[in-house]
């Protein structure tokens, strides 16, 4: 028979494993919102550029478009995180994050529930599930969004972020460009049926809006689980030898 120090050792752990595993549980179509089954919105601008200064680097933006984009987070990439090389090394710290989204045709038909989607250091990749019937409508209602911005309240609002929020993103297309130790220069993509190298696109964020937070359920889980599992721990540690053992 298990004793219930154990049995409470066991359900917090499995909480909190599952919980993990579930961590990027997107919400069903049903339940998304309607802006999220709206196209972007695109306005060609001419404007002068203008300089930032993230990092100790200044930057130099060079708008080309006005973007409003709605959509469900499906994956994310911080910057920052100690794995990516990329940015270190071309010494940008003006993109804060990358997001993927869905919107439109993936939003209206649920084929984002069949799709897996990761990101890689300044890619989204995508593959299709089983016999889902993917097409030319659903490949273009998505992107990898690169979001650029120097302002830290915006930027922790952008790391906040998590896959299954849905969000709206205002700002401009940019090409950045910066001279600390290298010529760099980054576009931007202004076109929905572009794939491949150069179809991401570049947003200096000017405003962020979450609109409706990820399923909570598995972080609920994490936070049950890790409370049974520490609290099996104090009462195992207390428990006598022999009743370790039971």
């Amino acid at each position: 028979m298990i004793s219930p120090v154990r049995l409470l050792l066991i359900l917090g752990a499995g909480l909190l494993a599952f919980g993990y595993l579930k961590r990027d549980t997107v919400p069903e179509h049903g339940l998304l919102l309607p802006e999220v089954l709206t196209e972007p919105r695109q306005r060609a601008v001419e404007e002068a550029p203008f300089s930032v200064r993230a990092g100790d680097v200044d930057y130099r933006i060079e708008p080309v478009a006005d973007y409003d984009i709605t959509g469900l987070v499906v994956s994310r990439h911080d910057s920052d995180t100690f794995w990516d090389s990329f940015h270190t090394r071309a010494n940008d710290h003006l993109n804060v994050a990358d997001l993927c989204l869905v919107w439109g045709a993936n939003a209206s038909d649920g084929a984002y529930e069949r799709m897996a989607f990761w990101n890689g250091q300044w890619t989204c990749n995508f593959r299709y599930g089983g016999d889902a019937a993917i097409g030319p409508e659903h490949t273009r209602a998505l992107s990898n969004n690169h979001l650029l911005t120097e302002r830290s309240d915006i930027a922790e609002r952008i790391r906040a972020l998590r896959v299954g929020d849905q969000v709206r993103l205002r700002g401009q297309l940019a090409v950045y460009k910066h001279q600390a130790g290298m010529n760099f220069v980054r576009g931007t993509s202004l076109s929905r049926d572009d794939t491949g190298n150069g179809a991401c696109e570049t947003l200096f964020v000017s405003q962020l809006d979450l609109l409706q937070p990820a399923p909570a359920w598995p972080r609920w889980l994490r936070w049950i689980g890790a409370v049974l599992l520490a609290l099996g721990l104090v009462f195992w540690y207390r428990a006598p030898f022999d009743a370790r053992e039971q």
